[in-house]
């Protein structure tokens, strides 16, 4: 029997943190290991707890959401955290500054509990990003925007007309397991793929991956 996932509520309102904690512990194969209520706090528990997983609010005084994950993910003691932020609404723009910071998935505050205990899976095993038709939508929001020091698309002249493919489908939001059937290949031949993807990219996981689709013009933003 594997490990849960451990996972580290953050958010300034106890009554959510609570109700997050309450809903994570109810749930097979997740755990609750720490509660955080400022941004700072978050940093400073994820260092000391390791989780798989922060879900992380936005809004949190002492330091934001944002410059928390930036921590997080900068940080060599936290390398293999997760940040899955949690939004009041699908296109807040404090959420492209998140997505610059490393979040690896986006999901509403108002998402039904059964999905939320999915997405914290979901993230902690890197397997596919989060709410489609949000995230595609944030993620072609952030390329089309305009955003100075932002570096110039990364080339693609390494990447074979398979990984190609597969980068693509990747952007459009497929599971590896989606990705299999639609390409008629094996899964762990698709993981292969993507995780050649990640190395040639140099990519920290998907989220990356499908920003880099978008910039290199795989896939055409929509509205």
């Amino acid at each position: 029997m594997s490990d849960p996932v451990r996972v580290l509520v953050a958010d300034d309102q106890a009554l959510l943190r609570g109700s997050f904690r309450a809903l994570i512990e109810t749930a097979p194969g997740l755990t609750v290991v720490g509660e955080a209520a400022t941004g700072a706090e978050t940093v400073e528990l994820a260092r000391a707890l390791r989780p798989d997983v922060v879900l992380m609010d936005v809004r949190m005084p002492h330091m934001d959401g944002i410059e928390a994950t930036r921590q997080i993910n900068e940080s060599a003691e936290t390398a293999g955290v997760r940040v899955l932020i949690l939004t009041m609404f699908d296109l807040d723009a404090y959420v492209y500054s998140a997505l610059r910071a490393g979040a690896a998935g986006f999901l509403l505050k108002d998402t039904p509990p059964a999905d939320l205990l999915n997405a914290v899976h979901v993230v902690a095993a890197g397997e596919a990003l989060l709410a489609p038709t949000v995230t595609r939508r944030l993620i072609a929001e952030f390329v089309r925007r305009p955003h100075p020091g932002r570096p110039l698309p990364r080339r693609l002249d390494d990447v074979t007309d398979r990984e190609r493919e597969v980068l693509t489908l990747i952007a459009r939001g497929l599971s590896n397991g989606e990705i299999a059937g639609h390409l008629h290949l094996s899964l762990a031949t698709v993981k292969t793929y993507v995780g050649r993807l990640l190395t040639k990219l140099h990519a920290r996981d998907r989220a990356q991956l499908v920003i880099v689709a978008y910039e290199a013009g795989l896939v055409v933003p929509t509205t």
